[in-house]
């Protein structure tokens, strides 16, 4: 698959399934370390997260998501069980997380290298056969989350990119608006 190719054809899988062998997750993360940064910083770190670690991760998550939830009984437990459920929609999930630096501007090009680095992900498990989906959401800026994945409470969560074999289809690619993005200088 050429890079273009890659570009155009990359979806969001959000059901994923089986196994990611370790050395494709560890491809990839090197694949993502290639990605574009500024002052060679290298600011990004890389948790993978599988096996009963998830399930851990998901208890966490439905404990503190449970602390808002203003539903009682057997409405309050279903909810509590998909928030926990959440971290089993793919047997891999990477959290990708950055440095914070004091400096504005480093902190700020260490995040968008981050993201790139994100990106790199994502690219790579399609070339390698994987689906792969990037989300964040609240549980990306939870301290206690932090804690779990053993990330300074100033490091930022860029994104959890949840990883593993597609089991459904990749949805049909949505037509671009190029010229509403772009203004022509001269």
């Amino acid at each position: 698959m050429d890079v273009i190719g890659a570009l155009r054809s990359r979806r969001s899988i959000g059901r994923l399934e089986g196994d990611v062998d370790e050395n494709q997750i560890r491809e990839l993360v090197e694949l993502a370390t290639w990605a574009p940064n500024h002052r060679l910083t290298e600011p990004w770190r890389f948790t993978i997260i599988r096996g009963a670690a998830r399930e851990r991760l998901g208890r966490l998550w439905a404990e503190i998501a449970g602390r808002d939830l203003p539903l009682t009984g057997e409405a309050r437990e279903a909810a509590l069980q998909r928030e926990a459920a959440k971290l089993l929609r793919a047997p891999v999930l990477i959290a990708v997380s950055v440095r914070t630096d004091p400096d504005d501007v480093t902190a700020t090009e260490d995040l968008a290298a981050t993201a790139a680095a994100v990106e790199n992900i994502l690219l790579g498990a399609a070339g390698l056969g994987l689906g792969a989906m990037w989300r964040t959401g609240e549980m990306a800026y939870s301290e206690e989350v932090k804690a779990f994945l053993g990330l300074d409470p100033t490091d930022r969560i860029v994104a959890f990119v949840y990883l593993g074999r597609p089991s459904a289809e990749a949805p049909p690619p949505k037509a671009r608006d190029v010229e509403a993005a772009v203004r022509w200088l001269d």
